[in-house]
């Protein structure tokens, strides 16, 4: 091979790496993501233990109590709300909240609604029309609940199959795609992440100064993404409406994307780990011999006519 080619051939080598190793650094946070919608947010057992605890977080039952209460006091006498019959419904609400059969109903419900939504989303087979919820098996736990501890209100609670509707049907249809989309996302986005970056180690002509971009980049990545779940919490409480509720909207937000932002932490020490290792391995230059008392040292170059 000729010696110009040598340079030529190096520099094609990286300019490909530097492309692959590109490619994986912006397929990684992208892929975190991925995962943590198809495995995350798309388990009923996983999402119902991460909103268990919200079942105790005092925003979050100050938030039940206060639209419970609202809707009750409404059915009651209509126009009181607000009145002199609303406090004091809100506060018995806000009673029911601390005790064990509020637990039991939130968690019942949540694992109802997740559950029907992710059957309309994964069955193509299933009803065109909106998303409903069947409330009957959660008051069903809840009066179970009341009548082991022994509550006076348990023979009055009626269990009647009240269906609520949770997702308007014009929305099925794209949620189900972008539903089927996270789900191969979550598979191939993490493979081609690895793939590309081995590929790009591989064909680089300075194998060490290609890891050290791909931990930076991996790095770079979990950093953008963290900040990306900071942007989008700010953005979602910012577009609520109500802003007593916030704290409470703020509380979900956290557990749902706890999850994600420890996928985030982890690029971001899995990148400056890769890069500060390679980087403490490197091999010093080795400087040239120094001529010996009994070597003659080399004769300068003579001078071309």
């Amino acid at each position: 091979m000729p010696p110009r080619d040598v340079p030529r051939r190096a520099r094609l080598r990286n300019a490909l790496s530097a492309t692959l190793v590109a490619l994986a650094c912006l397929l990684a946070p992208c892929g975190a993501l991925a995962a943590w919608a198809a495995f995350g947010l798309a388990d009923t057992g996983r999402y119902v233990s991460t909103m268990a605890p919200l079942a105790a977080h005092p925003d979050v039952r100050d938030a039940v109590a206060d639209a419970v209460g609202d809707e009750v006091a409404g059915e009651l006498d209509p126009g009181t709300a607000h009145g002199a019959l609303g406090p004091f419904v809100r506060d018995a609400v806000r009673s029911f909240t601390r005790t064990e059969a509020f637990r039991v109903a939130w968690e019942a419900g949540h694992r109802a609604v997740h559950g029907a939504v992710l059957h309309a989303l994964r069955d193509e087979a299933a009803t065109r029309g909106p998303v409903t919820v069947d409330l009957a098996p959660v008051t069903e736990r809840v009066r179970r609940r009341l009548a082991a501890d022994r509550s006076p209100l348990a023979p009055r609670i009626p269990v009647e199959h009240t269906r609520v509707a949770v997702v308007p049907a014009a929305e099925v249809p794209g949620l189900r795609k972008g539903y089927h989309v996270l789900d191969a996302a979550a598979f191939w986005l993490p493979l081609a992440t690895v793939v590309l970056a081995v590929a790009g180690i591989a064909v680089a002509a300075c194998r060490r100064r290609a890891l050290l971009a791909t931990g930076l980049g991996t790095a770079l990545g979990g950093a953008l993404l963290a900040l990306a779940v900071a942007v989008g919490r700010r953005l979602t409480l910012a577009d609520l409406p109500d802003r007593v509720h916030r704290p409470a909207a703020a509380a979900v937000y956290d557990a749902l994307t706890a999850a994600l932002r420890t996928a985030s932490w982890l690029l971001l020490a899995l990148g400056l780990t890769v890069a500060l290792a390679t980087w403490l391995t490197r091999r010093p230059r080795r400087a040239p011999p120094a001529p010996t008392a009994g070597t003659p040292a080399p004769s300068p170059p003579r001078a071309r006519a």
